[in-house]
């Protein structure tokens, strides 16, 4: 028998609560003071991509490119997929991009400035800011779609428990996963690009999958329970059933991005670190949103509004009475 103590989580609401609508109004605070970056794949400009041999200082190169007063830059080193070339790329994000005479000027300077490296350009690269718009216009709408979706998938297969306001709670879930997202992306000063999406979408996959464990766990201990246990204590029983199961999870996939993290802090390769460590943050806070929001929020609505059974159906058939409740076995033989 597993004797862990079932954990009030509906009763400490105000604290889990508390603790994403801080972060969200210092997190509007920070973007406001210091702005937010938007890659050249949302608003345009130019990618110069120079191969290079030896070690390159990229914040050397950062610092001259600056100094050429081209805008905000953006230097981040790889290899060429086609060949064993190292290479350094350098990103301005505007939307009038560089014309023919600055990039020669510019790559003039920089094989100048770094003679040792013999920076040869490769590769030079206008992105229009248009077909970034229309990207990322695309991704939205692919978001919005999955989560009309998801409500309606959640509405028939947890009918049993209000299913429609489980899915509408499980939704709010998703938008807080989202915002926790893009204010990583703010704290850390990473820019908005293709990262972010694949990070919010990759995060919203776990979210739902812990969430719907969670209410499967309702509907479960529902149908064992029936009227017998009020609704707050079924609930918390739920989802301290499927603490384990939701950490593990968790805990598995963060270990394995945070290998990626610590093997391109080793090779020198800082493009990946704008996804994977804010795909490790975006996992705990996925994870938090499903136990500690969704399935709060729901019982609050189920009390105010639901049809169901709550607490004051409880209490009312109490007073009425009468009638003994059916046996219920111990919740600590449901731990899992």
């Amino acid at each position: 028998m597993n004797d862990r103590k079932v954990i009030k989580f509906i009763e400490h609401r105000k604290i889990l609560f508390a603790i994403p609508i801080a972060i969200f109004v210092i997190t509007v605070i920070v973007n406001i003071i210091l702005g937010l970056e938007v890659a050249i794949e949302f608003r345009g400009g130019t990618m110069l991509t120079y191969s290079y041999a030896g070690e390159i200082d990229t914040a050397a190169v950062q610092s001259v490119v600056e100094g050429e007063g081209h805008g905000a830059v953006n230097v981040t080193v790889g290899s060429a997929l086609n060949s064993s070339l190292e290479t350094v790329q350098i990103s301005f994000a505007s939307s009038e991009g560089l014309t023919a005479d600055k990039q020669t000027e510019l790559t003039n300077k920089l094989q100048e400035q770094f003679k040792d490296n013999q920076l040869v350009l490769v590769n030079s690269q206008d992105v229009n800011p248009t077909s970034g718009m229309e990207f990322f216009l695309k991704c939205l709408v692919a978001v919005l779609f999955s989560f009309i979706l998801l409500v309606i998938y959640i509405a028939f297969r947890f009918k049993k428990i209000g299913g429609l306001s489980a899915g509408v709670f499980a939704l709010v879930a998703l938008v807080h996963d989202i915002f926790m997202v893009y204010a990583v992306f703010v704290y850390l000063r990473f820019p908005i690009d293709a990262n972010f999406m694949a990070v919010v979408l990759t995060t919203l996959g776990n979210s739902i999958n812990n969430t719907i464990v969670v209410y499967d766990r309702v509907r479960e201990n529902r149908t064992l329970y029936g009227t017998s246990m009020p609704l707050r204590d079924l609930v918390n029983l739920s989802i301290t059933q499927s603490l384990k199961r939701s950490f593990n999870t968790t805990i598995t996939t963060g270990m394995a991005v945070l290998s990626i993290c610590v093997v391109c802090a080793i090779c020198g390769v800082t493009s990946i670190m704008s996804f994977a460590i804010p795909m490790v943050i975006g996992l705990i806070f996925g994870t938090y949103s499903s136990l500690c929001i969704s399935g709060p929020l729901w019982v609050l609505w189920q009390e105010k509004f639901g049809k169901g059974y709550t607490d004051k159906d409880e209490r009312k058939r109490s007073d009425n009475g009468g009638k003994k409740a059916s046996t219920v076995r111990d919740p600590k033989k449901l731990m899992v």
